[in-house]
């Protein structure tokens, strides 16, 4: 996992660290057995495999002996990450994969080497699944957590898709990442390298960077959203209760199909953030310690691997390719459902980011319901305030509807639009709200998102105010429903 990128939010996702062991693992999904023969009907009704975690351990081990002949590291430009690539490219043409080397000719580290993609034959070209991790690492070590881990998973699991070659419905693509610590450049020139067709049949990618940290936790890129029911899904059988990834929010390379609303989710253990005492209680470890200890350091080696964390993770990313490739890909139809967290802002300020100060219980401005609310704006000064959430619309849905609660109040007396508050998708303006609209009391408000199905966006209400006499606009119980 790359340590920062400039420029970016300041949200932070859950990859996890380690020190200590945790409990003993649940059983996994059980393994297939059917005969390559079997109808297509029998195929797609096959459990995903269990992912053998003693071969994904040989390929760390792998890793490690490449980093020790070329100077202890992986690093993207050096004879460490190539052969690591030379590796990894063997073993998925061995497997009867179509394997490309992607040259990053722009906005990589000079000498970088390339990215390595794969695809495994058949499925529907037009719903494209990809699964990736970065295969570089830093300079101080061999980075076998980080990430060894996630791109031997991927590898281990590329080779049992191969295997088994079960009737597929949808394509499945696997990216291995170069020049990711360096600033995720390997994924980011790989997706603007694509056209906007070839961006759009990529229907969710998912990422695995640190899944074996050795005092870890279990954490969901985008728990909530359509792309992560499946991941949910898988951890949630083994009753883990995972957490929203937040400390590496932005720092791998999901972020960089996050750009071109790409849906994305995946799997991490966790970097150089604590474990809390309440996670302590839930998976075991050691709280208020990293959850990787050798985070960009030279231990991080073979011995710095929580095989249980790595094999719950292997069989959890078996799970979800199976699940959307092999047993018909996801859902399309609808489920009536409320898609944002901590609607009523009752909960903390948690998934909301931005000016999350503005959430509370506020004497001057009663909430609508419940006893707190969002109050944006009434600085009487120029300001600025603005809080965000990132939802996936699923797929399949033929109404989405955003609904929220706006008091507006105003010590502006003329009739002109001096204090503002914007709600947008993305980079789309939705509706504009001014002073003056100030009214007594609470309106719902509602627009039709429908037009979002099967995207991920990021919904956002901004106020700004001038300089003079304060605009407040107190913003609750907002929903996004689908139907």
């Amino acid at each position: 996992m790359v340590l920062r990128r400039l420029g970016l939010a300041g949200l932070s996702l859950a990859v996890t660290l380690g020190l200590a062991a945790l409990p003993a693992a649940t059983a996994g999904a059980a393994p297939a057995d059917r005969a390559p023969s079997a109808s297509a009907a029998d195929q797609l009704a096959l459990a995903a495999p269990d992912i053998d975690v003693a071969k994904v351990r040989a390929h760390l081990s792998q890793f490690q002996t490449i980093a020790t002949n070329n100077g202890g590291n992986r690093r993207s430009t050096g004879q460490g990450y190539r052969d690591s690539v030379a590796y990894v490219k063997g073993k998925l043409q061995a497997a009867g994969y179509t394997v490309t080397e992607q040259p990053c000719t722009s906005g990589c580290s000079s000498g970088a080497g390339p990215n390595l993609i794969a695809e495994w034959p058949g499925g529907n070209a037009s719903n494209v699944y990809m699964f990736g991790a970065h295969l570089d690492g830093v300079s101080a070590g061999p980075g076998i957590n980080d990430n060894g881990s996630g791109s031997a998973a991927l590898l281990e699991t590329a080779l049992t898709l191969a295997a088994q070659n079960p009737t597929m419905t949808n394509k499945v693509r696997f990216g291995w990442w170069t020049d990711e610590e360096q600033g995720l450049n390997g994924s980011d020139f790989y997706v603007r390298s694509l056209s906007s067709a070839q961006r759009s049949a990529i229907k969710a990618y998912y990422n695995f960077d640190m899944i074996a940290s050795t005092n870890g936790g279990y954490f969901i890129n985008h728990i909530t959203s359509s792309a992560a029911a499946p991941m949910k899904e898988y951890w949630d059988s083994l009753n883990l209760q995972p957490e929203e990834n937040r400390e590496g929010a932005g720092r791998s390379d999901d972020y960089s199909f996050e750009q071109y609303s790409i849906p994305t989710s995946g799997y991490a253990m966790g970097a150089s953030a604590r474990k809390t005492s309440a996670q302590q209680a839930k998976w075991g470890g050691t709280a208020n310690a990293a959850y990787d200890g050798c985070y960009h350091s030279s231990c991080d080696t073979t011995s710095n691997i929580n095989a249980t964390g790595l094999d719950r993770s292997v069989d959890g990313i078996a799970h979800t390719l199976w699940k959307v490739a092999v047993s018909g890909g996801a859902p399309t139809t609808c489920q009536a459902a409320q898609l944002l967290g901590n609607s009523g802002f009752e909960s903390g300020t948690s998934p909301w980011t931005g000016s999350t100060g503005t959430i509370g219980a506020h004497s001057g401005q009663p909430a609508h319901g419940g006893s707190r609310s969002a109050w944006l704006g009434g600085h009487g000064r120029g300001a600025t305030d603005t809080l965000s959430q990132q939802v996936t619309v699923p797929a399949g849905c033929t109404k989405a509807t955003l609904s929220y609660w706006l008091h507006i109040d105003t010590a502006e007396t003329e009739r002109r639009v001096y204090d503002k508050l914007t709600v947008k998708a993305g980079s789309s303006t939705l509706a504009t709200w001014s002073n003056t609209d100030a009214a007594s009391g609470y309106t719902e408000r509602t627009l039709d998102l429908s037009g979002y199905a099967g995207q991920q966006l990021t919904l956002t209400f901004s106020a700004t105010e001038d300089a003079s006499l304060q605009t407040s606009f107190v913003l609750d119980d907002v929903t996004l429903r689908t139907s």
